[in-house]
């Protein structure tokens, strides 16, 4: 069975069905039901370049979601991210695609596409208003990050109003804490450690070394028959 073509730019994006996969893009109203009943909604936000996405950014969602009591954990694959380059020639469409894969038919994720349909440099206090406009005023937002960008947020557009309008979550690794000058504003939990990158996967990749096991296996699957980050 197949999904349906639709277009981020002159990229073709391949919309999983259904019927195959449980995750939703969610760019407009949207509403989750709380599993146990009535309650607030809490909802985790998880930005990237997912590039590709890999097994560190699978077990942060997990545990977010475990730790967190969370509702649900949304992807958000950025178009153009302030404080990065986006490498590997690899396109928007091929980013979202992997994060499609890499997430079907488990209902605790979900994807917004609202930062790549922006096609604009992607700066979080807009996201975060985004989703609350796409959830609502009741919804408890979790901005999820890892412990690399503790040390960088007072380099971020309005990280004050930021941390007013969401619980921002740093995911300590037993190796890495990273110090924050925000100590008192942020909340940490404690992740398994799992020693990968997006640029280790990549380098693997142009090295010609196996990326099994570090990467979900349909994705490996995808970057393989694409030919993706050779060169």
């Amino acid at each position: 069975m197949r999904g349906k073509l639709t277009k981020i730019g002159t990229d073709t994006i391949f919309d999983v069905p259904r019927e195959i996969s449980q995750t939703t893009d969610v760019n407009h109203k949207y509403v989750v039901k709380k599993g146990g009943g009535e309650g607030i909604v809490k909802i985790g936000l998880l930005g990237g370049t997912f590039n590709p996405i890999h097994t560190g950014h699978l077990t942060l969602a997990q545990e977010s979601w475990h730790q967190l009591s969370l509702d649900k954990v949304v992807f958000i694959p950025s178009h153009i991210p302030p404080h990065k380059e986006i490498e590997g020639a690899v396109s928007a469409a091929d980013r979202l695609n992997m994060v499609r894969l890499a997430l079907e038919g488990d209902d605790r994720f979900e994807i917004s596409t609202y930062e790549l349909d922006k096609e604009d440099i992607s700066y979080s206090i807009e996201t975060i208003r985004h989703s609350r406009d796409v959830y609502g005023p009741e919804a408890e937002f979790y901005f999820l990050s890892g412990a690399d960008c503790a040390e960088n947020l007072s380099t971020w557009k309005d990280i004050d109003a930021i941390l007013e309008s969401v619980t921002f979550v740093i995911a300590t690794r037993p190796e890495y804490e990273g110090k924050c000058l925000y100590e008192d504003r942020i909340k940490r939990i404690t992740i398994p450690g799992v020693d990968v990158s997006s640029n280790m996967v990549r380098k693997r990749i142009l090295d010609r070394e196996p990326i099994d096991f570090i990467v979900p296996a349909n994705v490996v699957q995808y970057i393989r028959n694409k030919g993706l980050y050779r060169d």
